[in-house]
């Protein structure tokens, strides 16, 4: 039968975040429910709550999750109760021309839990995301949930279920970065962050943080960045041009995705060198770049939407690797709150206080 558990919802456009009693049903066929255990507070949550993605409120925030399956529906059979699971967002379907041709990290037609979770009163709630994380139990379809080592701590493994995983993928599946590459990134927030330990994992022998803020740079430089630069301070294509020898680097991730930064990444990479953005624009950006220089500087130019993770293939190499120590997840958690504190953690995101603030439910 359904269960009525804690949740955060944004009741309207820019309206203060409240903890409601929201109606979870049992999972039909190709569902499950999890019991959250840790879910980040993410910048997308805050888009949702501004009214930046849609206006299909009230939505259930909430999506960078880890927890525990507690029920499956009919015809699952990917995860059983009792697995412990970081939620993804894009579940993909198996049957799509991308999936067929063996590259299911582009599936064309992810999809969520075909039921609706609701406030008491019947009130259909939307889920961030589709997952709706900021709760004590969710609704999800099953392929979003991925099965990974339960000793690792569920505050750190529910990173990779957005930012961090958006960070690491684009360094390492769509930038390809090597050994021995040089890598600049743009930004240094939650993603900016996790594209610079992922280069730094792949080999990278220079890795170059640029933001405008000396706290965030200092960050950089635990996560693996061998440089920083303070763009406020220093012309940013200048100052990566002249930290590799004149050139440009090999891969320069945006990771604020503004035109300004992006045309910054694009003159700041070597000749056929690649520029990976991963921040998220908004729809009223444009992009002007002369079209002969484009043709004339050659390379790669790639955007990365969710780091090109498979999540099967991508979860759990990287919670190895963490449980190794080769990988400092735990560095990404600055601090850890309760449901009723999520609107005081957006207000230190957009003050730049927090790596990453996670509710531990």
């Amino acid at each position: 039968m359904a269960q009525e558990v804690r949740g955060v919802i944004a009741p309207g456009r820019n309206e203060p975040v409240r903890v409601e009693t929201i109606v979870v049903p049992d999972p039909g066929p190709g569902e499950a429910v999890v019991r959250v255990q840790a879910c980040g507070v993410c910048h997308t949550d805050l888009h949702y709550k501004q009214g930046g993605i849609n206006d299909e409120f009230p939505f259930l925030l909430g999506h960078e999750a880890a927890g525990v399956v507690e029920s499956v529906g009919e015809g699952v059979t990917e995860v059983a109760p009792g697995d412990f699971v970081i939620l993804n967002w894009r579940a993909v379907c198996g049957k799509c021309r991308a999936c067929e041709r063996g590259r299911p990290w582009y599936c064309f037609d992810t999809h969520n839990a075909r039921q609706k979770m609701t406030l008491t009163d019947g009130t259909e709630l939307s889920p961030a995301l589709g997952i709706g994380a900021f709760a004590e139990k969710t609704l999800v379809a099953a392929g979003q949930c991925t099965k990974v080592d339960p000793s690792v701590s569920p505050a750190v493994a529910g990173l990779l279920g957005c930012g961090v995983m958006a960070g690491i993928g684009a360094a390492i599946n769509t930038g390809n970065v090597g050994r021995g590459d040089s890598v600049a990134v743009i930004g240094c927030g939650g993603v900016g962050d996790a594209a610079i330990a992922g280069a730094y994992l792949a080999g990278a022998a220079k890795v170059i943080a640029v933001d405008i803020d000396d706290r965030k740079l200092a960050t950089a430089r635990t996560m693996g960045a061998t440089h920083t630069v303070n763009s406020k301070e220093n012309d940013p294509v200048e100052a990566i041009r002249e930290l590799t020898g004149g050139f440009g680097a090999d891969v320069v991730i945006d990771a604020v995705g503004r035109p300004e930064t992006y045309k910054q990444a694009f003159y700041a990479r070597d000749l056929a060198g690649t520029v990976v953005l991963v921040g998220v624009p908004t729809p009223e950006m444009k992009l002007e770049l002369p079209l002969l220089d484009v043709f004339g500087r050659g390379g790669a130019l790639k955007s990365s939407w969710y780091g090109d993770c498979l999540p099967s293939r991508d979860f759990p190499m990287l919670i190895d690797l963490h449980l190794q120590g080769r990988l400092p997840l735990d560095k990404f958690v600055t601090e850890t709150i309760q449901l009723d504190e999520v609107e005081k953690a957006f207000e230190r995101m957009h003050r730049g206080d927090v790596l990453r603030s996670v509710v531990v439910l």
